[in-house]
């Protein structure tokens, strides 16, 4: 067995039940890495392991569920970030909202309060076994479980958000825990990302919070 159908197996159930017919187009433009996302989602259409820390985004639509088209349109939550989030395929994501991302050949992820990218795998088959090898780091386990244990599991369409950032400061306590919104997560943290990128270290931001409009999704 291999170390992605590895993971695959101790996964949950599909997220969307049936088998999808996918085609190529919107996996083309990411090469190798796209087509071997293709045929994972081929065999498991979406999927959440190791309790929700591990979510990956199913290519079909499912009883409310966020595909994986949608969750890279420019209009959800992209363009916040700008050119920050450029050129990226955005696959899954740990319990807190860092996108596991292909580009150039590559996987990473991405941070989603900084937009910096750490690069972690050229194949599947590697991210797998770095996931399987140490899912408390790459997911956010641990917080997760306890987290949930707490407050029960966490609703589709949301992730750990943290009330203070860690890059002002926060931390992955329980008490600076809760259960956020995913998109609206994103994309206020895709707005302190863009403020903040060339902003040196140790540097004093203000943060003013307002009602705001700017989203071009409808």
């Amino acid at each position: 067995m291999s170390l992605l159908d590895k993971l695959l197996s101790i996964a949950s159930n599909p997220i969307e039940t049936s088998v999808p017919a996918l085609k190529p187009s919107g996996f083309e433009h990411f090469g190798e890495l796209g087509q071997g996302l293709l045929r994972m989602l081929r065999q498991k259409n979406g999927f959440y392991a190791f309790e929700s820390a591990l979510h990956v985004f199913p290519a079909s639509h499912f009883d409310g569920e966020m595909t994986l088209s949608r969750w890279n349109s420019h209009g959800l939550w992209r363009y916040e970030y700008g050119e920050l989030a450029e050129g990226f395929l955005f696959f899954a994501e740990d319990i807190f909202g860092n996108q596991f991302c292909i580009r150039d050949g590559e996987i990473g992820i991405f941070d989603a309060e900084t937009a910096t990218v750490d690069r972690l795998a050229s194949s599947l088959e590697e991210w797998a076994g770095l996931i399987l090898g140490d899912y408390d780091l790459h997911t956010g386990y641990r917080v997760a479980h306890h987290w949930q244990k707490q407050h029960g599991p966490l609703p589709i369409g949301k992730r750990l958000g943290l009330k203070m950032l860690l890059v002002f400061g926060g931390n992955y306590q329980m008490e600076n825990l809760y259960a956020a919104e995913a998109v609206e997560a994103m994309r206020f943290r895709g707005h302190i990302a863009n403020k903040i990128k060339d902003v040196p270290d140790g540097t004093t931001v203000l943060l003013q919070v307002v009602d705001d409009e700017r989203s071009p999704e409808t």
